[in-house]
């Protein structure tokens, strides 16, 4: 048959693509058409998105598309981060430049809300973890800031469902984007109102929320004539968070028989965690600050946070400021050959969350736990990773805990999975194999649900067969070494005063 094409924006927090999904009747291939640079622009003191700039990108790819794949192509679908939103108003236009998660006017935030709704109220009305970057918060600081700024809003759209309206018009929400705000009843499905209106946020603004996978409308004729593509492509809504994607788009089945799988979506940040059906707001998913993030046909992904490969972007961005010319490749090797648990950090610590220089950072928290500082770029490096991976293993007994099951194999996916030293500590640290890739695992849980919504596949498990015969996946076995059981001993007491809602307790 001819291949039909279905186009993926995937942005993420330090990039974005057009990519093309080609499908020949039973596998999907993959083509980059344009990359771009997303990341956080500087407006005076705040972080922001240059949304405009992103979205011009995004035209050009399209138009990109349009030239080589012509009349093939059948629909388009967006995916991003999470938490993050757009405000426009009646006119459609932007009402402020969007903010990054990452910026400091959310500080303090989690402490005013606890003095007017409970926590535990909060995670009933949301099942998702308390980080002081979700929507919630950032909201309450939009109102403080600037109470008839949010007043004026029309709608409040996140990042994807922003993308999705410059496509078609539609002013509509996606689910698994709407649970990362802290104000998307998990078992309601529908906007938890009386939390903001408690807070004294408005809600009118607050859009129509649909499942991944609806069709929400044939594309503007302005983007056609500024791109070239054909009137017959419809925009459908994917799991616009691109986690959701990511999930959808794990292979699943080529551990069967091995007990539970979890998954770790790794780029920027490390997502770990297991599917469930139903989402999870028992005291003790509380207690561990755990987050249900919502799936493709309604499923719950029981997961935790984690800080990712941030970290290493950051020190390479500071070593580059320095003068070190070192790609990520350089850095990894340079890890490789770098001491063995030389010094130790808690990844999820506040203070590496948005800090103005990452080694010094982590230098810092190494004094305060009477660690060696790392003296070199690989030393650095190596921390990180080792620390990573030694975190993915403490989450890893929680989410066997709280499900109750063996968990058999742990499934990496998305640009992470490409860093194999990142992986054997992983697969070391939580005993258990690996399963590194698909890299592509967003973009190809994207352009499948896209597919799946035009009759070509019929359910998430055939999603997942696709995703497995279109991908190559690489098995990594546990190497069992003695240093790393001290390791997890050493991390563990070096941990042992717990961080809960990003603040020491």
């Amino acid at each position: 048959m001819k291949e039909k094409c279905y186009l993926a924006v995937d942005c993420g927090a330090e990039s974005g693509r057009v990519m093309a999904g080609l499908w020949d009747g039973s596998k999907m291939r993959l083509e980059e058409l344009h990359r771009f640079p997303t990341g956080v622009t500087r407006v005076g003191d705040t972080m922001r998105w240059d949304i405009t700039r992103i979205w011009g990108e995004i035209e050009r790819g399209l138009g990109l598309a349009a030239k080589r794949f012509g009349d093939s192509i059948v629909s388009v679908g967006a995916d991003t981060w999470g938490v993050d939103y757009v405000l426009i108003d009646k006119a459609g236009e932007l009402i402020e430049q969007p903010w990054n998660y990452r910026d400091a006017r959310t500080r303090g935030m989690l402490e005013k809300v606890k003095q007017r709704v409970s926590l535990e109220e909060i995670f009933a009305a949301s099942g998702v973890q308390f980080m002081e970057i979700n929507t919630l918060y950032q909201l309450l600081a939009a109102h403080e800031r600037e109470p008839a700024l949010l007043a004026s809003a029309d709608k409040f759209l996140m990042i994807p469902d922003w993308l999705h309206f410059k496509m078609c018009g539609a002013r509509v929400g996606e689910f698994t984007n709407a649970t990362t705000t802290q104000f998307f009843h998990p078992t309601k499905k529908q906007w938890s109102v009386e939390l903001l209106r408690k807070l004294g946020l408005p809600t009118a603004m607050l859009p129509e929320v649909v499942q991944p996978g609806t069709r929400i409308g044939a594309l503007l004729p302005g983007l056609r004539e500024r791109t070239g593509l054909h009137a017959g492509v419809q925009v459908i809504a994917p799991a616009t968070h691109d986690t959701g994607s990511a999930v959808a788009g794990v292979p699943g089945a080529a551990v069967e028989g091995r007990g539970r799988l979890a998954y770790i979506s790794s780029g920027t940040w490390s997502l770990l965690g297991v599917e469930l059906h139903e989402p999870d707001l028992s005291e003790r998913a509380f207690e561990l600050n755990l987050t249900n993030e919502g799936g493709v046909d309604g499923t719950y992904r029981l997961l935790k946070n984690i800080m990712g490969l941030w970290l290493v972007q950051e020190c390479r961005r500071s070593f580059a400021k320095g003068g070190s010319t070192g790609d990520y490749a350089a850095l990894v090797q340079a890890a490789e050959a770098a001491p063995a648990f030389r010094s130790l950090i808690n990844p999820d610590d506040a203070s590496f969350l948005s800090p103005p220089d990452m080694p010094e950072a982590i230098a810092q928290f190494c004094v305060e736990t009477d660690q060696p500082v790392p003296g070199t770029e690989g030393e650095f490096i190596r921390c990180a990773l080792e620390s990573l991976a030694l975190r993915y293993a403490t989450v890893l007994n929680w989410l066997k805990e709280m499900t109750g099951s063996l968990i058999g194999a742990v499934n990496i996916v998305g640009g992470g999975s490409r860093n194999r030293l990142l992986n054997q500590f992983t697969a070391n640290a939580c005993k258990r194999h690996v399963l590194a890739g698909p890299v592509e695992a967003t973009v190809l849980g994207n352009v499948l649900v896209q597919a799946r919504a035009c009759g070509e596949i019929a359910s998430l498990a055939d999603i997942r067969r696709v995703a497995r015969e279109s991908s190559e996946v690489e098995e990594i076995q546990p190497e069992d070494d003695e240093s790393w059981n001290e390791a997890r001993q050493r991390y563990s007491r070096m941990n042992s005063k717990r961080y809960l809602f990003g603040t020491k307790s």
